[in-house]
């Protein structure tokens, strides 16, 4: 009896009760994982009859199943949930997760709170809005409401920073109302005042907030107070102008979610359109293979991954197709949420037309994503027929050198797949072999070191690219070539060398031979943003460990001051900056008043007083200790 066979025989003894399949490999991967109303007639369906690629593709590597009987199909779902989030089996749907769903933190217990953008919420007691559709858009917000509260964005603290020094120019354009700066208005009442309008704003309470500031602002004029009731009626426009510009995407609000699916025959897209109040206020999309099941099921799925992962769950969800799960669905939604979640797929009016919209915008997504990959393939193809490479370069390396001096020097490797960054593939390197600068040296120590990683078995560097980009010419290329092929790695080499106005021109094999590549306008933009890509990565790398140097070596050239107290002093102030404008009674607290003295002595230059030694005694020791050069 044949393997496939054996497991339809084996199917069809299965009982005729809910619960959850698995499906296994011969290396004892799990590769699939789904739910059954019958085990017996889900399971055996795989092993007879005709089905799509995907569908056979998957078959062909089954090497057995198991399965797990359940009561209900309502456990079936929630163990199918719990599984495909543990074994991330290759042939289920799984939404990407690198976009994110960020969220705006502020912390009402704080006397100056201020907020800032993290990428999920936490049980910290601090208050979290959102979530919101990617970083850019919580920066967004945030910008524009400080701008119209005069909320401070900068990175003073308060009330530490009260008084010390000047406000910024934000204050003198009305971007702020200066918070730094001692006046009788700006109190932590009047902050806290601010904040909470702000965070009205953020949670969508705009009209309500609208009509309270109506009412001030006619308090105000009614008592003349006309400079005060002006005021008021600019901020009453601004937040209405934000309300009205659907800026601030309280999607954690909505009411209502409509749900749209489309399958390509490559890619397929799941849409969401968040409502409030018959409002859109804003979209979220991923992109995935085609799944195995079909619309309705895949959807089940879908919806599922989506919510858990969010954490914030709308009233009601509209589907252009109820699944067979619906009912455990909801269920399932409702008791994830805390409240009743309807699940529903509506027939007519207004509600059908959201269904509607989504649909449409996952059917637009995923055409415009699959004419992108369209054009990066044939981009792709391009390279490598103009390279000369047995195949397309799907994966390619780059490499780039950083310095601006002797020491500190770093390289960069960054990894693009199908034409995208792939960030979790870039490595960085700090070159410890050269004697001063010296970039071929530094390239030959970076690409071997990248190699022997692979060699040795680092799955972290693997696999080999197709192609190594390294940013230079002739020279640069071949010490890299040269470098590689010590170690037994025949992978093609090219430099990428630029105009007089910076820009990539031209990518040179090792031997010196150029390829043009501004004929081709796609592959000029690619290799232009892989080079900038790495040159970006190289210099922030160096800029740290430069950084790093700078601010050890000062602290450590003063007497007592050691290893400990010095990272005491930057935990405690973040920078040394920071540090330098803190007061001894502050650098005090940090350290023994003895190690504050000689601190702030040495940044400062003032003479303090101190047990037994001044100031100038302090500067004086620790230039002789440094060789004169402690600054």
């Amino acid at each position: 009896m044949s393997e496939p066979d054996a497991l339809g025989k084996k199917a069809r003894g299965l009982p005729g009760l809910p619960g959850v399949y698995i499906m296994i490999d011969k290396s004892g991967e799990v590769i699939y994982v789904g739910k059954a109303v019958s085990l017996r007639n889900r399971v055996s369906s795989y092993f007879h009859g005709q089905h799509n690629a995907k569908t056979e593709a998957m078959v062909s590597k089954i090497d057995r199943f198991d399965v797990i009987v359940v009561g209900t199909e309502f456990e079936a779902l929630v163990l199918e949930n719990q599984l495909i989030k543990r074994h991330m089996p290759k042939y289920n749907i799984l939404l990407k997760d690198d976009k994110g769903h960020p969220y705006i933190r502020i912390d009402p217990r704080e006397a100056y709170p201020s907020f800032s953008v993290v990428s999920r919420s936490g049980g910290d007691g601090a208050k979290y809005l959102g979530p919101y559709s990617g970083r850019g858009v919580c920066f967004s917000a945030i910008e524009a409401v400080s701008k119209v509260f005069g909320l401070p964005t900068c990175t003073r603290a308060f009330p530490r920073d009260i008084g010390r020094e000047r406000p910024c120019i934000s204050r003198e354009l009305g971007l702020c109302k200066g918070w730094c700066a001692e006046s009788d208005g700006n109190t932590p009442e009047a902050y806290a005042a601010d904040i909470k309008n702000a965070v009205a704003v953020f949670e969508g309470a705009s009209p309500a907030l609208a009509h309270s500031l109506t009412a001030e602002m006619e308090e105000a004029a009614a008592a003349l107070r006309f400079e005060t009731a002006a005021a008021l009626r600019d901020k009453i426009r601004a937040v209405s102008e934000l309300s009205r510009k659907q800026y601030i995407v309280s999607s954690s609000r909505a009411d209502t979610d409509a749900v749209g699916f489309f399958r390509g025959a490559a890619k397929s897209c799941f849409t969401v359109l968040h409502y409030i109040g018959g409002t859109l206020l804003g979209k979220d999309s991923s992109m995935f293979d085609t799944p195995l099941e079909d619309d309705a099921d895949a959807l089940s799925g879908l919806v599922r991954q989506y919510y858990s992962r969010r954490g914030v769950f709308p009233g009601g969800i509209l589907l252009k197709h109820l699944p067979e799960d619906a009912e455990a669905l909801a269920r399932f939604l409702s008791e994830s949420a805390g409240h009743a979640v309807t699940v529903e797929a509506p027939k007519r009016g207004d509600l059908l037309r959201r269904v509607g919209y989504a649909t449409l915008n996952a059917r637009e997504d995923a055409e415009r994503s699959a004419s992108r990959e369209d054009k990066i393939r044939k981009t792709i193809e391009w390279i490598g027929y103009a390279c000369g490479l047995p195949s397309p370069p799907v994966r390619m390396e780059s490499f780039d050198i950083s310095n601006t001096g002797d020491d500190d020097i770093a390289a960069s490797m960054v990894v693009f797949e199908n034409g995208k960054p792939k960030r979790a593939a870039y490595r960085k390197f700090k070159i410890e072999t050269t004697d001063g600068q010296d970039d071929y040296h530094s390239m030959e120590e970076a690409v071997t070191r990248r190699a022997k990683r692979f060699i040795g078995g680092d799955e972290t560097f693997a696999p080999l690219p197709d192609m190594f980009l390294i940013d230079g010419g002739t020279a640069h290329a071949s010490v890299a070539e040269k470098a590689l092929r010590s170690l037994g790695i025949e992978t093609p080499v090219f430099g990428m060398v630029k105009d007089n106005r910076h820009r990539t021109r031209a990518l040179v094999t090792p031997d010196g031979r150029e390829i043009g590549i501004d004929s081709y306008p796609s592959a000029f933009a690619l290799i232009g943003t892989i080079q900038e890509e790495t040159h970006r990565f190289a210099i922030e790398y160096h800029r740290k460990l430069r950084d790093k140097s700078l601010r050890k070596s000062k602290l450590d050239a003063i007497p007592g001051v050691g290893e400990k107290r010095r990272n005491d002093l930057l935990r405690a102030f973040g920078s040394l900056t920071r540090i330098s404008e803190a007061t001894l009674d502050e650098l005090h607290k940090i350290v023994p008043r003895n190690a504050a003295e000689a601190v702030y002595a040495y940044l400062h230059g003032d003479a303090v007083e101190s047990s037994g030694e001044t100031a100038q005694t302090a500067q004086n020791t620790a230039e002789t200790q440094t060789g004169g050069d402690a600054k």
